[in-house]
């Protein structure tokens, strides 16, 4: 991004209502179930980078999930979500900051789930922060599930430029030290009406000595 993340996302969640927004969705029905399949203990760590208002925590904690995290950049998106939850928002820790650059527990997680923060990583070097942290953030042997727009999907969102990705270009971004396990394709309904495709990638993070170490500065010089 060229603008100051955090002052966008909280304009949009200042002066936008949550269920008008175009990523909104009352259910996070694909997000629950690749969790649900591969992570069926409820004492799973689960962070939701992006999470802001999203109602995927809801579906998290109706499914007995404890161990949940929700990482955004804007303050107000959480609190939306905070306000939404009720007493049940105390279950859950609430992590202001910048992805690329927020301090995350070493192995902390067993899933990062990221639904629509990716794909605003228009800048390489950006993208190879985001893959540092996950790296940093998320167990050998766990799970990363991310989604973007697919190859047809929007071009730009709430005013910013987005790249988007097919399933093999998203697992390139990662590379080898994440195995590709499945690829969604969905067919998001806006609020407005609109179709939006997105593509989910489910990978494993596997073992650091089990694939070459990766210069995070490759191709930038």
């Amino acid at each position: 991004m060229t603008t100051d993340p955090q002052r966008h996302w909280e304009s949009i969640y200042r002066t936008t209502a949550p269920t008008e927004v175009s990523w909104y969705q009352p259910e996070a029905r694909l997000s629950l179930d690749l969790i649900r399949r591969i992570a069926p203990d409820p004492e799973t760590p689960i962070i939701d980078v992006g999470g802001g208002a999203s109602t995927l925590v809801d579906g998290l904690l109706d499914a007995g999930y404890r161990a949940l995290t929700v990482l955004d950049v804007a303050p107000t998106a959480m609190a939306l979500a905070q306000q939404r939850l009720g007493e049940r928002a105390g279950l859950v820790r609430w992590i202001e900051g910048d992805v690329l650059n927020v301090a995350v527990a070493p192995g902390g997680y067993a899933i990062w789930h990221d639904r629509a923060v990716f794909h605003f990583l228009n800048d390489l070097r950006d993208r190879a922060r985001y893959v540092t942290q996950v790296r940093h953030a998320v167990l050998p042997g766990g799970h990363v599930i991310v989604a973007s727009f697919g190859p047809d999907g929007p071009t730009h969102c709430s005013g910013l430029e987005v790249t988007r990705y097919s399933a093999e270009a998203m697992h390139g971004e990662f590379g080898a030290g994440f195995r590709l396990l499945n690829s969604v394709r969905e067919e998001h309904r806006t609020p407005g009406g609109g179709t939006q495709a997105f593509v989910y990638c489910l990978c494993r993070v596997e073992p650091e000595q089990d694939f070459p170490a990766q210069d995070p500065n490759a191709g930038n010089q």
